[in-house]
Protein backbone atom coordinates (compact mmCIF):
# COMPACT_ATOMS: atom_id res chain seq x y z
CA UNK A 1 0.00 0.00 0.00
CA UNK A 2 2.86 2.44 0.50
CA UNK A 3 6.10 1.90 -1.79
CA UNK A 4 9.11 0.80 -0.30
CA UNK A 5 11.13 4.14 -0.91
CA UNK A 6 8.57 5.89 0.66
CA UNK A 7 8.30 4.17 3.78
CA UNK A 8 11.42 4.18 4.27
CA UNK A 9 12.07 8.07 3.89
CA UNK A 10 8.62 8.86 6.11
CA UNK A 11 10.65 6.53 8.96
CA UNK A 12 13.42 8.65 8.24
CA UNK A 13 11.71 11.58 9.22
CA UNK A 14 10.09 10.55 11.88
CA UNK A 15 13.64 9.22 13.48
CA UNK A 16 14.77 12.61 12.55
CA UNK A 17 11.81 14.38 14.55
CA UNK A 18 12.86 11.91 17.94
CA UNK A 19 16.28 13.38 17.82
CA UNK A 20 15.76 16.77 16.85
CA UNK A 21 12.42 17.19 19.39
CA UNK A 22 13.45 14.99 22.26
CA UNK A 23 10.42 12.67 21.41
CA UNK A 24 9.40 9.50 21.46
CA UNK A 25 6.57 8.51 18.83
CA UNK A 26 4.53 6.04 20.15
CA UNK A 27 1.89 5.83 17.22
CA UNK A 28 2.70 6.86 13.24
CA UNK A 29 0.09 6.12 10.94
CA UNK A 30 -1.25 6.90 7.47
CA UNK A 31 -4.42 9.24 7.28
CA UNK A 32 -6.29 10.37 4.15
CA UNK A 33 -7.49 9.41 1.13
CA UNK A 34 -4.43 6.31 1.47
CA UNK A 35 -5.68 4.97 4.49
CA UNK A 36 -9.70 5.33 3.28
CA UNK A 37 -9.09 2.99 0.03
CA UNK A 38 -9.33 5.48 -2.58
CA UNK A 39 -6.40 7.38 -2.98
CA UNK A 40 -5.05 8.12 -6.52
CA UNK A 41 -1.51 7.44 -7.86
CA UNK A 42 -0.57 11.00 -6.74
CA UNK A 43 -2.06 11.50 -3.62
CA UNK A 44 0.26 12.71 -0.56
CA UNK A 45 1.11 10.81 2.35
CA UNK A 46 -0.98 11.68 5.44
CA UNK A 47 1.44 10.93 7.93
CA UNK A 48 0.04 11.46 11.60
CA UNK A 49 1.63 10.49 14.70
CA UNK A 50 1.47 10.70 18.69
CA UNK A 51 4.53 11.50 20.66
CA UNK A 52 5.63 11.56 23.88
CA UNK A 53 8.18 13.65 26.50
CA UNK A 54 9.98 12.66 29.37
CA UNK A 55 7.36 12.49 32.23
CA UNK A 56 9.20 15.52 34.24
CA UNK A 57 8.03 17.61 31.26
CA UNK A 58 4.14 17.29 31.80
CA UNK A 59 4.99 17.94 35.76
CA UNK A 60 5.07 21.88 35.34
CA UNK A 61 3.59 24.93 36.18
CA UNK A 62 3.25 26.39 32.89
CA UNK A 63 1.91 22.98 31.26
CA UNK A 64 -0.49 24.11 29.90
CA UNK A 65 1.23 27.07 27.87
CA UNK A 66 3.66 24.52 26.35
CA UNK A 67 3.29 23.56 22.71
CA UNK A 68 1.78 20.27 22.23
CA UNK A 69 1.85 20.01 18.52
CA UNK A 70 4.92 19.54 15.80
CA UNK A 71 4.31 20.06 12.52
CA UNK A 72 6.43 20.69 9.54
CA UNK A 73 5.86 22.67 6.24
CA UNK A 74 4.81 20.68 3.13
CA UNK A 75 7.51 20.64 1.08
CA UNK A 76 7.04 17.36 -1.11
CA UNK A 77 4.11 14.94 -1.21
CA UNK A 78 4.88 13.82 2.45
CA UNK A 79 2.65 15.69 4.84
CA UNK A 80 4.36 14.92 8.48
CA UNK A 81 2.37 16.32 11.76
CA UNK A 82 1.70 14.84 15.34
CA UNK A 83 0.30 15.82 19.06
CA UNK A 84 1.54 15.17 22.16
CA UNK A 85 0.37 12.27 24.07
CA UNK A 86 -1.81 14.56 26.84
CA UNK A 87 -3.17 16.34 23.81
CA UNK A 88 -4.26 12.89 21.78
CA UNK A 89 -5.50 11.48 24.80
CA UNK A 90 -8.10 14.52 26.02
CA UNK A 91 -9.16 14.53 22.43
CA UNK A 92 -10.00 11.23 22.44
CA UNK A 93 -12.33 11.82 25.38
CA UNK A 94 -13.92 14.36 23.57
CA UNK A 95 -14.45 12.04 20.29
CA UNK A 96 -12.57 14.24 18.26
CA UNK A 97 -12.75 12.40 14.54
CA UNK A 98 -9.40 13.00 13.33
CA UNK A 99 -8.48 11.34 16.73
CA UNK A 100 -11.10 8.33 16.22
CA UNK A 101 -9.59 8.09 12.85
CA UNK A 102 -5.98 7.79 13.85
CA UNK A 103 -6.12 5.20 16.19
CA UNK A 104 -8.15 3.16 13.76
CA UNK A 105 -6.17 3.26 10.48
CA UNK A 106 -5.22 0.15 8.58
CA UNK A 107 -1.74 1.39 7.74
CA UNK A 108 0.80 1.64 10.39
CA UNK A 109 4.49 3.28 10.53
CA UNK A 110 5.01 3.13 14.26
CA UNK A 111 3.12 1.48 17.12
CA UNK A 112 5.85 1.12 20.37
CA UNK A 113 3.76 0.25 23.69
CA UNK A 114 0.73 0.02 25.05
CA UNK A 115 -0.73 3.69 23.51
CA UNK A 116 -2.28 2.53 20.29
CA UNK A 117 -4.28 -0.74 21.82
CA UNK A 118 -5.32 0.77 24.47
CA UNK A 119 -6.80 4.06 23.13
CA UNK A 120 -8.63 1.55 20.51
CA UNK A 121 -9.74 -0.80 23.64
CA UNK A 122 -11.47 2.43 25.19
CA UNK A 123 -12.95 4.38 22.01
CA UNK A 124 -16.28 2.13 22.31
CA UNK A 125 -16.84 3.48 25.68
CA UNK A 126 -15.71 7.11 24.95
CA UNK A 127 -17.26 7.07 21.67
CA UNK A 128 -20.13 9.39 21.32
CA UNK A 129 -22.60 8.24 18.39
CA UNK A 130 -24.29 12.06 18.36
CA UNK A 131 -21.01 13.99 17.80
CA UNK A 132 -20.02 11.85 15.12
CA UNK A 133 -22.90 12.12 13.06
CA UNK A 134 -22.80 15.63 13.80
CA UNK A 135 -19.52 15.82 12.11
CA UNK A 136 -19.90 13.31 8.57
CA UNK A 137 -23.22 15.54 8.39
CA UNK A 138 -21.60 18.24 8.00
CA UNK A 139 -18.49 17.37 6.30
CA UNK A 140 -20.87 15.82 3.71
CA UNK A 141 -22.97 18.99 3.31
CA UNK A 142 -20.13 20.92 3.23
CA UNK A 143 -18.39 19.21 0.76
CA UNK A 144 -21.51 18.54 -1.58
CA UNK A 145 -22.85 22.30 -1.29
CA UNK A 146 -19.00 23.47 -2.01
CA UNK A 147 -18.19 21.41 -4.36
CA UNK A 148 -21.02 19.09 -6.45
CA UNK A 149 -24.00 21.36 -7.35
CA UNK A 150 -21.86 23.00 -10.18
CA UNK A 151 -22.53 22.26 -14.16
CA UNK A 152 -18.89 21.10 -14.22
CA UNK A 153 -17.89 18.73 -10.48
CA UNK A 154 -14.50 17.45 -9.20
CA UNK A 155 -15.30 13.66 -9.66
CA UNK A 156 -13.08 12.94 -6.40
CA UNK A 157 -15.25 15.08 -3.61
CA UNK A 158 -17.69 12.51 -4.44
CA UNK A 159 -15.63 10.07 -2.04
CA UNK A 160 -15.53 12.70 0.29
CA UNK A 161 -19.18 13.23 0.40
CA UNK A 162 -19.88 9.27 0.21
CA UNK A 163 -17.70 7.83 2.54
CA UNK A 164 -19.30 10.55 4.77
CA UNK A 165 -22.65 9.60 4.50
CA UNK A 166 -22.40 5.79 4.81
CA UNK A 167 -20.36 6.71 8.19
CA UNK A 168 -23.16 8.25 9.21
CA UNK A 169 -25.51 4.93 7.83
CA UNK A 170 -22.68 3.12 10.66
CA UNK A 171 -23.22 4.62 13.35
CA UNK A 172 -27.19 5.21 13.16
CA UNK A 173 -26.97 1.13 12.56
CA UNK A 174 -24.33 0.22 15.04
CA UNK A 175 -24.01 3.01 17.78
CA UNK A 176 -20.06 2.94 17.05
CA UNK A 177 -17.08 4.38 15.32
CA UNK A 178 -17.31 3.63 11.94
CA UNK A 179 -14.45 1.98 10.06
CA UNK A 180 -12.35 4.25 7.91
CA UNK A 181 -11.56 2.42 4.93
CA UNK A 182 -14.43 2.83 2.80
CA UNK A 183 -14.87 -0.33 1.08
CA UNK A 184 -16.03 -1.48 4.33
CA UNK A 185 -18.80 0.67 4.83
CA UNK A 186 -20.13 -0.34 1.25
CA UNK A 187 -22.76 -2.96 2.72
CA UNK A 188 -24.91 -0.81 3.75
CA UNK A 189 -25.66 -0.30 0.16
CA UNK A 190 -26.94 -3.66 0.20
CA UNK A 191 -30.42 -3.39 -1.76
CA UNK A 192 -29.04 -0.34 -4.39
CA UNK A 193 -26.95 -2.48 -6.83
CA UNK A 194 -27.36 0.55 -9.47
CA UNK A 195 -25.28 2.82 -6.77
CA UNK A 196 -23.07 0.27 -5.62
CA UNK A 197 -22.00 0.30 -9.34
CA UNK A 198 -21.99 3.20 -10.05
CA UNK A 199 -19.58 3.68 -7.32
CA UNK A 200 -17.89 0.81 -8.00
CA UNK A 201 -16.93 2.16 -11.61
CA UNK A 202 -15.88 5.37 -9.94
CA UNK A 203 -13.23 3.74 -7.69
CA UNK A 204 -11.83 2.20 -10.42
CA UNK A 205 -11.09 4.78 -12.56
CA UNK A 206 -9.61 7.61 -9.71
CA UNK A 207 -7.56 4.57 -8.30
CA UNK A 208 -5.87 4.51 -11.75
CA UNK A 209 -5.78 8.58 -12.34
CA UNK A 210 -3.31 10.76 -11.42
CA UNK A 211 -6.55 13.14 -11.20
CA UNK A 212 -10.09 12.07 -11.71
CA UNK A 213 -10.51 16.22 -12.61
CA UNK A 214 -13.79 17.52 -13.67
CA UNK A 215 -17.23 16.46 -15.19
CA UNK A 216 -21.03 16.97 -15.35
CA UNK A 217 -22.67 15.54 -12.42
CA UNK A 218 -23.39 12.33 -11.32
CA UNK A 219 -27.19 12.51 -11.35
CA UNK A 220 -27.29 9.17 -9.63
CA UNK A 221 -25.07 10.05 -7.04
CA UNK A 222 -26.55 13.63 -6.73
CA UNK A 223 -29.92 12.23 -6.48
CA UNK A 224 -28.77 9.85 -3.64
CA UNK A 225 -26.46 12.45 -1.39
CA UNK A 226 -29.85 15.13 -2.10
CA UNK A 227 -32.07 12.20 -0.09
CA UNK A 228 -29.63 11.47 2.65
CA UNK A 229 -29.31 15.16 3.38
CA UNK A 230 -32.61 15.85 3.46
CA UNK A 231 -33.13 12.75 5.79
CA UNK A 232 -30.52 13.60 8.39
CA UNK A 233 -31.70 17.41 8.85
CA UNK A 234 -34.80 15.83 10.66
CA UNK A 235 -32.62 12.90 12.53
CA UNK A 236 -31.95 13.42 16.33
CA UNK A 237 -29.17 11.04 17.09
CA UNK A 238 -29.78 10.15 20.64
CA UNK A 239 -26.81 10.30 22.86
CA UNK A 240 -25.48 7.12 24.10
CA UNK A 241 -25.25 6.48 27.42
CA UNK A 242 -21.42 6.55 28.58
CA UNK A 243 -19.11 5.76 31.17
CA UNK A 244 -16.77 8.04 33.17
CA UNK A 245 -14.01 8.02 30.85
CA UNK A 246 -11.25 10.24 32.61
CA UNK A 247 -10.14 7.00 35.22
CA UNK A 248 -9.33 4.89 32.47
CA UNK A 249 -7.67 7.68 30.17
CA UNK A 250 -5.55 9.06 33.30
CA UNK A 251 -4.99 5.17 33.36
CA UNK A 252 -3.23 4.44 29.99
CA UNK A 253 -1.70 8.16 30.17
CA UNK A 254 0.52 6.90 33.66
CA UNK A 255 0.79 3.35 32.27
CA UNK A 256 2.29 5.00 28.92
CA UNK A 257 4.70 7.29 31.07
CA UNK A 258 6.28 4.11 32.79
CA UNK A 259 7.23 2.52 29.71
CA UNK A 260 8.60 5.45 28.09
CA UNK A 261 10.76 6.04 31.58
CA UNK A 262 11.68 2.13 31.33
Amino acid sequence: MIPDEVRTEIMARLARTEREEGVRIILAIESGSRAWGFASPNSDYDVRFIYMRPADWYLAVDLEERRDVIEYPIVDDIDLNGWDLRKALRLLWKTNPAMVEWIQSPISYIEQGGFGAGARELLPALYSPERGIYHYRSMAKTNYGDHLRAAQVPLKKYFYVLRALLSVHWIERYGTAAPIEFHKLLHLLDGRADLLARIDALLVQKRASPELGLSAPIMLLNDFIEQELARLETVQALPAPRTQPLPALNALFHAVLREHQG
